[in-house]
């Protein structure tokens, strides 16, 4: 999807302390959006806002009860609303422990699913938020869609959807998964009405049937596929987040969690998604959703403005729950990723985040309002892009350590011990899925090159449980990257089939042996005994 990766290397709402029973609020700026949830405290913890039959019960505590009129309001608001301004939904008594219940009324103008709570108390006439905001964490309660997922084994590419034999050439190389990309935009058009919280939305229907046609390829297959939803150019005006639309000329663009039609529009398009690509009733099934591409990546797929770390995980990270509940109200199967790359700690480009910084405030919010099942999608590329050896990086750029600037396949352990951490845990306590939806290695400087880094990353990959794909970008090279010495492609331009391409075909196979042989051959070093040390051998 990196076509023009090159770049990369080329290049409450209180404005005062307010006290209440000893405890001290304040309200912090964020450019662009009333300040919610930075209070230095709040004094009540929302434990849980869960779907319970057709009612949505939240649940909360409080060490100690602030002074108010003796009554918690609970506030239902709009993604873009901050603060004790949205409808007060339900009441309960304050103390230590309360409990309020109300309709969840979804699948109307009412719907509750995609609405953040909080708490609040009266004092002084006035309205005091008194909690941090919480989402629902368990849409998948609705699901009336759901289906076994397909996914067998981690081998999976980028299909060149343009070759006449793309669906043999996959059955020869055994890939186990695909990876392709929508664009959102490309789903707005006639031909199929939808009705979704008391609207009706219309979808292009022959963008759905060109997909249907694929995904349903792929699936009678056995091959399980991963969709990467896109905001780009072709995207309506309402999907992208007015602050986005400000003539930047970028190739991805912030979803619109800021405005009341842009919101019930996303919403919209992902329950579709959801229910369409189940595999429920005939249909095609999607297993896996990747939300943006690298959306660290500021200025290069995920635009706003706004150069402040919170204020974009913030935007992003409303979107991602849209999409989180929407497509697993529909498939509670379903997985559901973000999207970050290898930039950890060093940034090529100024403009955009350290993956680093982004996961920890990523992870850090969603713990903070409500807990969910996310999966991270990474891209590990070499570094820079077009290094031809993936078992031996430069030392100026990555080491063993935490502190390393990059993440590649030779340091991918790194990311995997810091999944671990107990606060990045998944609700069930596992450690979450991790996806290599992208990753490439340049033939530019050599096939035998390519030919080892793609040994050495594919069963580097296959050493982690914790990993469930290794999506190779791409199948076919593109001119774009080819002149910047990223010939990534297991086919050259001119349909020359290059020696990778018969390596992936017996990876993760009983014959793969004589080829990793090759490959250890390359290398100076058995490549088995090279991913099993953990080693970071550097030049």
């Amino acid at each position: 999807m990196k076509k023009n990766r090159l770049k990369k290397f080329l290049t409450g709402i209180l404005c005062a302390c307010t006290v209440i029973a000893g405890a001290q609020f304040a309200a912090k700026s964020v450019p662009g959006e009333v300040a919610e949830a930075a209070a230095l405290y709040r004094p009540v913890t929302i434990q849980s806002a869960l779907i319970e039959g057709n009612q949505v019960v939240v649940r909360t505590s409080s060490a100690a009860v602030p002074a108010g009129d003796g009554k918690f309001y609970l506030f239902a608001n709009e993604v873009y609303q901050d603060g004790p301004v949205g409808k007060v939904i339900a009441t309960a008594p304050a103390g230590k422990d309360a409990v309020f219940s109300f309709p969840l009324a979804y699948n109307t103008a009412e719907s509750n699913l995609d609405r953040k709570f909080i708490v609040a108390i009266k004092q002084n006439g006035g309205w005091v938020q008194v909690s941090h905001e919480h989402y629902i964490t368990n849409p998948e309660a609705l699901a009336k869609f759901t289906m076994p997922r397909m996914q067998v084994g981690i081998k999976g590419y980028f299909p060149d959807m343009t070759k006449a034999d793309v669906y043999a050439d996959a059955a020869k190389l055994g890939v186990q998964q695909i990876v392709y990309n929508l664009p959102i935009g490309a789903l707005t058009g006639s031909g199929i009405n939808y009705v979704y919280d008391g609207q009706t939305y219309s979808f292009n229907a022959q963008t759905v049937a060109n997909y249907d046609a694929m995904f349903k390829q792929w699936n009678k297959m056995g091959i399980s596929v991963t969709l990467t939803l896109l905001n780009d150019n072709s995207s309506p005006a309402d999907l992208k987040h007015p602050d986005s639309r400000n003539g930047f000329a970028g190739r991805g663009y912030a979803f619109n969690t800021a405005e009341p039609a842009g919101v019930k529009h996303l919403a919209a398009v992902a329950a579709f998604l959801g229910e369409h690509y189940s595999g429920a009733n005939g249909m095609a099934q999607v297993d896996n959703w990747v939300i943006g591409n690298e959306i660290n990546a500021r200025t290069e797929w995920y635009y706003l403005p706004s150069t402040n770390l919170e204020y974009n995980v913030s935007a992003y990270i409303k979107a991602f729950r849209i999409f989180y509940n929407g497509i697993k109200s529909k498939n509670a199967n379903a997985n559901i990723y973000n999207s970050l790359d290898q930039e950890w700690q060093r940034k090529s480009n100024p403009g955009c985040f350290l993956s680093k910084d982004y996961l920890d405030q990523f992870n850090a919010d969603i713990l903070r309002e409500g807990n969910i099942d996310w999966g991270l999608s990474f891209h590990p590329y070499n570094t820079p892009l077009y290094d031809p050896m993936a078992w031996r990086q430069l030392g100026s750029l990555l080491n063993n350590t935490v502190r390393t600037k990059y993440i590649t396949m030779e340091n991918f352990h790194i990311l995997v011990d810091y999944m671990h951490q107990p606060q990045f845990l998944a609700p069930n306590g596992k450690v979450r899925d991790i996806s290599i939806s992208e990753i490439g290695y340049t033939s530019s400087y050599g096939e035998d090159k390519q030919y080892a880094s793609l040994a050495y990353g594919y069963q580097m990959a296959a050493s982690f449980p914790e990993v469930s794909a290794f999506m190779y970008f791409r199948q076919t090279d593109a001119q774009s990257e080819v002149n910047a010495h990223l010939a990534q492609g297991l086919y050259a331009l001119n349909g020359h089939r290059k020696a990778a391409y018969d390596l992936y075909r017996v990876l993760g196979t009983p014959q793969a042996g004589p080829a990793l042989s090759k490959a250890s051959s390359i290398i100076g070093t058995d490549v088995n005994q090279l991913v099993a040390s953990r080693a970071v051998y550097t030049r």
